[in-house]
């Protein structure tokens, strides 16, 4: 598969970001001079899920956000207990209704 110039960025700062932590569309943009929609659509499309780590993204709300593609509990929730699963392995954790818990967990330190 292919990508484009701007989901290869999109990886490489993916990369940066350590386990146990998340990082939210808004910051990934804000680091790409972007928009939080373009980095979702990036996401989206990510072929080398999860060891580009597409699942440490988050809303800026806290919220846990989608993955593979759908938001929320859309289609039936199992993207979002995908990823629910992926960050608490890593420590990371939620509330039933999808919030984050600790948000000491969010890590901005991008380079770009």
């Amino acid at each position: 598969m292919t990508v484009t110039p701007y989901q290869e960025k999109v990886y490489t700062l993916l990369m940066q970001i350590p386990p146990g932590r998340i990082a939210t569309y808004k910051s990934l943009s804000h680091a790409l001079n972007s928009s939080p929609r373009a980095v979702g659509g990036a996401l989206r499309n990510n072929p080398f899920a999860p060891e580009v780590p597409c699942h440490r993204v988050i809303a800026a709300t806290g919220f846990i956000g989608g993955f593979k593609g759908s938001w929320e509990t859309a289609p039936s929730g199992i993207n979002q207990s995908k990823k629910r699963a992926l960050l608490k392995k890593e420590g990371v954790l939620f509330d039933e209704k999808g919030w984050l818990l600790d948000r000491g967990k969010l890590w901005d330190k991008f380079k770009v």
